[in-house]
């Protein structure tokens, strides 16, 4: 089944839209759905214009695309656990918050906290990613927990923050703080960041970019060599962060900190 929602002109178009409701699961029952804009309940069809092509009988079958203005639409994909979502261009907060199995494409750019606290399946994003990219909330001791997330871009400040398991990978640069109190899982940034991993006590993080200002708190070890992209590459490892008696791995490409 092919559950295709085009966006449909608004008067207020800044307005956001809480759409939890668009998971694959939901559209086994028809698409007698409803999403907030702004504080108001709409049906599915005052939002988007419907095509449904072909039957499922399991959500796994199913695959939903959005088309049209949709950098405004929040939640989707929230506690996904089967099938595909497919969005043509941008993508709004929350995108996949706690999906545990499925895939969701995002063509565009996305918004803050992409595959908040998600435990499974995979994101691919082939823009850029805002702040909170695969992190916990605020509040929240742990972040994603499982699964695959990958940035073609790149990502803004507080990254895969209390990351717990699972991989993130970024093609490009991040922010601020990549991977602070992480705690498991392995985060790959190729690009460029700042400060990475402060107060992290396990997992793995390996940067081929440059790092800005690498905390004093991680012990150097020793070198290794890393496959990147079919090259060999020589990479520093650090061990800590040692402020919070952390065991983790920082590997950095050797001469690209400062």
């Amino acid at each position: 089944m092919r559950v295709t929602l085009e966006t449909k002109p608004r008067k207020k178009p800044n307005i956001p839209i809480e759409a939890e409701s668009i998971i694959p699961h939901n559209f086994l029952r028809g698409t007698d759905l409803s999403v907030y804009e702004g504080n108001k309940q709409r049906s599915l069809d005052e939002i988007f214009f419907i095509t449904v092509e072909g039957p499922a009988v399991s959500p796994d079958q199913v695959e939903v695309i959005l088309k049209g203005d949709t950098g405004r639409i929040k939640r989707v994909g929230e506690y996904m656990n089967a099938g595909k979502i497919v969005v043509e261009g941008d993508i709004g907060m929350h995108c996949g918050n706690f999906m545990s199995a499925g895939q969701i494409t995002v063509r565009g750019n996305a918004d803050a906290w992409l595959g908040r606290e998600m435990r499974g399946g995979e994101i691919v994003c082939h823009g850029n990613a805002g702040h909170y990219c695969g992190a916990g909330y605020r509040g929240e001791k742990r972040g994603m927990r499982g699964g695959r997330l990958e940035v073609l871009g790149n990502a803004g400040d507080f990254l895969a923050e209390y990351l717990c398991g699972g991989e993130v990978i970024i093609h490009g640069d991040t922010g601020d703080l990549p991977g602070v109190e992480m705690r498991g899982g392995k985060l790959v940034i190729e690009g460029s960041c700042t400060r990475p991993c402060g107060n992290m006590s396990g997992g793995t993080c390996l940067v081929f970019g440059q790092v800005h200002d690498l905390l004093p708190t991680f012990e150097k070890r020793e070198r290794t060599q890393v496959d990147f992209r079919g090259m060999n590459v020589t990479m520093d490892t650090y061990h800590g962060d040692v402020a919070n008696r952390g065991k983790g791995s920082l590997l950095v490409r050797s001469g690209d900190h400062a």
